[in-house]
């Protein structure tokens, strides 16, 4: 078997149902032995000093893993402590919350993906392992037998979701400088968990006094019937959008299904994600201080920079990839450059005030602090990004790459863009260009109204390019002009380009 098949990125993820399955429960306790090893030798302890918490999401083959994954852990000698049902952010936060604090703790969970796929990530106390660490994981469950072990370890069952309900519980309160049992009366939010992990949070609500009638797919069922638990996905946000304006709320939120990631709706069933989600909590946090820097990835549309310059905010883009813009964040605190946030446009969003943990639901609960405060000045969330200038036309185009050497062919496209731009006078090359190549065009005598971005695809042979424009048949204009620089780069599939502009 080839163990490095299972990598993505900084977790581990494959296929746990099927006849195609190659996550199976033997590779978790692989991985348990591993994990528990690899914590023991990092922390110079003897490994029956270690202790692991597990928890997983609502995937059918999730109580397999977490067990098998337990096993692991303690056939290595070290202490479990089983999580059950719970969030990839609060796996995290039990590593320095008082009165569990592992030495290191496992989600297993393949986020958003199809109900087969499954997964495990990884925390230690300075965040979530690197992709150089999983690799080091997997070489070493690669070497265990694990039916040459005896489990001398201890699993005890303790779960962690209440403690982790309580700490957003005084995040509102705190928010709202009140310790009333009910600060969040009057206010009426729809909850949509997609039959994730994260109903739970529709009885925070409750118990914070909001009313939550119109809330749905609130219990976990791993085969996810109603629609995929994913705030990027546009039937996801229309079913939400719809319960919202049926029952008449104030808001509604949505989370994937290990609910790292978040969106919400308005009291007119708009969607808030995306570049609106950005520009929504960018303007909460400079409206509290401003001339900090909000750390994004690097395909946010030319309106939101604009609408963090109105607010006071300096827009930073960086790479994509949830860690890289964390890290980059991180990084520019240390150089004494403040940056309070660190997100993307997939909805992955790490505050400074908690930890630079990437959580969608604490990102959510701030935004309930904000909506609460405006209900009470008879406004909405939708209120603070009313001037948020947006594209009247907006594409994503994957441009696969045939080619055998795919990163060699993809760098020569990008190449060739960029030497047109160096003499072509309406391109554009964006001064903030931190990935792949971003190109502006002053398009029907306007300034900046129009670009695109073509990068690299991290792990895929692909070539993901996207392009948004401020006046009609203007994305057609900047392909067509795209197209005519790439047509003899070898080795790229252009039919979706060439689709694009009707060619």
């Amino acid at each position: 078997m080839d163990w490095m098949k299972l990598k993505s990125g900084s977790d581990v993820r494959g296929t746990a149902v099927g006849e195609k399955t190659n996550l199976t429960p033997r590779i978790a306790t692989c991985l348990g032995m591993a994990f528990a090893n690899f914590l023991a030798a990092k922390l110079d302890k003897p490994v029956s000093e270690i202790t692991v918490a597990i928890g997983r999401d609502s995937r059918i083959s999730g109580p397999a893993l977490l067990q098998a994954t337990a096993e692991g852990v303690a056939k290595a000698g070290a202490g479990v402590l089983n999580f059950g049902m719970c969030s990839t952010p609060a796996m995290y936060m039990s590593i320095i919350t008082p009165g569990f604090e592992p030495d290191g703790s496992v989600m297993i969970t393949a986020s958003h993906h199809p109900f087969d796929k499954n997964g495990l990530k990884f925390f230690v106390k300075e965040g979530g392992l690197d992709g150089k660490q999983v690799t080091q994981l997997l070489e070493m469950a690669a070497t265990y037998d694990p039916d040459a072990v005896e489990a001398t370890g201890v699993i005890t069952e303790k779960p962690f979701l209440p403690t982790y309900k309580q700490l957003l519980a005084d995040r509102i309160r705190r928010g709202l400088d009140t310790d009333v049992a009910k600060p969040l009366l009057g206010l009426h939010v729809v909850v949509d968990a997609g039959n994730g992990a994260g109903g739970f949070y529709a009885e925070l609500m409750e118990e914070l006094g909001a009313w939550i009638e119109g809330s749905q797919f609130l219990e976990p069922d791993g085969m996810f019937p109603n629609h995929v638990p994913n705030p990027e996905n546009a039937q996801a946000m229309a079913s939400i959008s719809e319960a919202v304006v049926k029952a008449g709320a104030d808001l509604g939120v949505i989370f994937d299904t290990d609910c790292d990631r978040a969106a919400v709706v308005d009291a007119d069933g708009s969607e808030i994600n995306r570049n609106r989600l950005i520009a929504l909590i960018s303007a909460i946090l400079l409206d509290e201080k401003p001339g900090q820097t909000i750390v994004t990835d690097s395909v946010t549309s030319a309106g939101l920079k604009k609408f963090i310059g109105d607010w006071g905010g300096e827009h930073y883009r960086y790479k994509r990839g949830y860690r890289n813009v964390i890290d980059e964040a991180i990084r520019l605190n240390a150089e004494g450059i403040s940056c309070p946030l660190a997100i993307e446009t997939s909805g992955h969003a790490a505050l400074r005030e908690n930890y630079f943990l990437d959580d969608g639901m604490y990102l959510v609960t701030v935004l309930i602090v904000r909506a609460m405060k405006l209900k009470q000045e008879g406004k909405t969330l939708g209120s603070l990004i009313a001037d948020l200038q947006e594209p009247v036309e907006s594409r994503e185009i994957r441009l696969n790459i045939t080619a055998e050497d795919f990163r060699e062919a993809g760098k020569v496209a990008i190449q060739k863009v960029l030497d047109h731009a160096s003499f072509a006078e309406d391109w554009h090359i964006a001064p903030d260009n931190r990935e792949g190549v971003r190109i502006s065009f002053d398009l029907d005598g306007g300034m900046d109204n129009g670009w695109f971005l073509l990068r690299l695809s991290v792990h895929d042979p692909v070539l993901p390019l996207n392009v948004e424009s401020d006046v009609p048949g203007g994305v057609k204009a900047m392909l067509t002009k795209l197209y005519d620089v790439l047509k003899d780069c070898a080795g790229i599939d252009f039919a979706p380009l060439l689709a694009a502009i009707g060619a």
